[in-house]
Formats: C-alpha cells, structure tokens, sequence
C-alpha cells in the first residue's frame, strides 16, 4: 500500500518563504534594536563608570593603605587601622558624625511637613498664587555658595538678622554671634538650609498633589468629611510615592551636608559643625591624608546605604 506523498503548491511555497522572510526580518530588526539601545545606553554607562565605579573602587582601595596626597613614599597597606582610628583615637570624627545625624534628624520631618504644608498652600485656585509659587522656589535655582555667604554676612553680631531682632524686640533682646556660638553654630545652618531646599520639594509635593483625582475629594465630602478627613483619607494615601521619594532625596542631601559648612564656619566653631563628608575632605586634601579620607568617606557610603535601607523598609508597601 503506497503512501500518498503531499504535494505543495506554488501558492503554499511562496506562503512558506513569505513567512520565513517576515521571520528574519523581525530577527534583523530585533538586532538592530538592541544595537541602537546599546548605542543610547553606552554614554551614560561610561560616565558612571568612569565618575562612580572607578572613584569607588579606588577609595575602597586607599582607604586600607596610609597614601597621602603628596609623599615621595608610595602607600603601604595597613588593614584595618584608619577605620580604627577614626572611631578609637579621631574625635572629630565622633563629632562630626554626631553633627551630621543630628543635622538629618531636624532637617529631613521639618523640610519634608513644611514642603507639605506649602505645596497645600500654593495648590489653592487663589488669584497671585503663581507668584508665591515662584517666589518660594527662587532660593532652589540660587547658587547655595552664594545663599551660604550672603547669610553668612547676616548672621555676623551686627547683621540684619539680630538687626530685625533688636527691632521687633524694642532692644529687649541684642541676639548673638551666631555662628561663632558653638550652642547657635549648627542651628543657624539648619536654618538656612531648610529655606534654601524647601521649595524644591514644595513643588515635588505639588506635582503628587495634582495626580489625586478630584473626584475623590468630592466622593469624600458627599460622605460628609472635613478638611482633615480629606486628608487623611485622600491626599495622604495618595502622596505615598512622592512621599518616599521626598524622604529619601532629603535624607541623602542632608548627610551629605558640605557646601554650607565649608563656606560660612570650616567646621568651627570648636568643630560644632563639622560633618563626615567636610571632614573627610579636610582630611584628604587639606591634611593630604587621602588613605585616611578615604576610609571616611566608605565609612559614610555604608552609613548612607543603611539608612536608605531602613528608610526602604519602613515606607515598603504593605499588605
């Protein structure tokens, strides 16, 4: 018994190598898409290679050795021994890390609810609230060198900030040096950088404010709730997003506090102000020991990282 043997049509084979050609085609095309992402991805990847990996890498590298700036020695390893010292035999250190926490711990809630409060603010149909909206966010494009020297000025004994207290006081209170006072020092920066950042993150919670959708609030006051209902139930949980992103953007700028300390007090005064990151540039630079600034400055990535990881956490989604 013979098998019949199929027959393909010219109609069925030029259907078959039609499929076969789109087939390829796809392929090249898909090829040529990962050439051309490769292509738009390579500059970004050099530039963090070159700006992030390397820099990295190296300090992680010197941070074990006793290299200095300028010596006519090269570096000898010595292990363990400039973490040691910073956290056995530096004050400055204990200081400086100190200082920094406690910069963050007063920066990060009051930059973050006073942001809030204003982006409530300025998010209200009001006529002229455009003009708040620029005013609050002109000190954000302002140079902070600048914003550190000229307040630097205001700060002095006879400047215009105990000017305005003498004024509204009636000479009842004559304020003080301010950054020469080691108990006012780190305050006064505080100050300043709360004013100096707020509007940036204003109008990062203005931009999660205008995502709510107004039909909730007005869902919301059909059932009756008040403003502070609203909020709670409404705009809190719809700031979520936008709330993480505003605590960690404000926390990683707040432990890497320099621009201000460098400019208005170089870490005085009695190292009231110093920071880890001022402090691990003064170190490495301006003592030229750049194994032991390196090794502050790895101290001060892993502290970055763990309080970015803690933070993570607590504001994980849950089920």
């Amino acid at each position: 018994m013979t098998v019949p043997t199929q027959q393909i049509t010219p109609q069925g084979d030029r259907s078959r190598r039609g499929r076969t050609g789109r087939a390829r085609s796809r392929v090249a095309g898909s090829k040529e898409g990962r050439r051309a992402a490769y292509a738009m991805v390579a500059p970004a990847v050099v530039l963090l290679v070159l700006f992030l990996i390397v820099p990295v890498l190296l300090a992680f590298g010197l941070s074990f050795t006793n290299a200095r700036l300028i010596s006519p020695n090269p570096p000898r390893f010595v292990g363990m021994d400039n973490f040691l010292r910073a956290f056995t035999s530096d004050p400055t250190f204990i200081r400086s890390l100190i200082n920094t926490f406690l910069f963050a711990a007063v920066i990060v809630p009051v930059q973050a609810g006073l942001g809030l409060v204003m982006a409530i603010l300025v998010n209200q149909r009001l006529r002229g609230v455009t003009w708040f909206r620029v005013i609050f966010f002109i000190p954000v494009v302002t140079s902070i060198v600048v914003v550190s020297i000229l307040w630097r000025f205001m700060y002095q004994g006879d400047g215009l900030i105990n000017s305005m207290i003498d004024t509204i006081t009636f000479g009842a209170f004559q304020g003080t040096a301010w950054l020469s006072n080691t108990n006012t020092a780190l305050g006064a920066i505080i100050v300043l950088s709360i004013w100096q950042a707020v509007g940036f993150h204003m109008i990062i919670w203005l931009s999660g404010l205008q995502t709510i959708p107004e039909e909730l609030y007005e869902a919301a006051r059909m059932d009756g709730a008040n403003g502070w209902q609203q909020f709670k139930d409404v705009t809190w949980p719809g700031l979520r997003s936008t709330m993480v992103f505003v605590l960690v953007t404000i926390t990683i700028a707040a432990l890497g506090l320099f621009v201000q300390i460098d400019v208005m007090t170089q870490g005085g005064p009695r190292d009231s102000t110093t920071t880890l990151v001022f402090h691990a540039v003064r170190q490495g630079y301006r003592q030229q020991e750049t194994g032991y600034g390196a090794a502050i400055s790895l101290i001060f990535f892993v502290l970055v990282l763990i309080v970015a990881l803690i933070q993570r956490y607590l504001t994980r989604e849950k089920d």
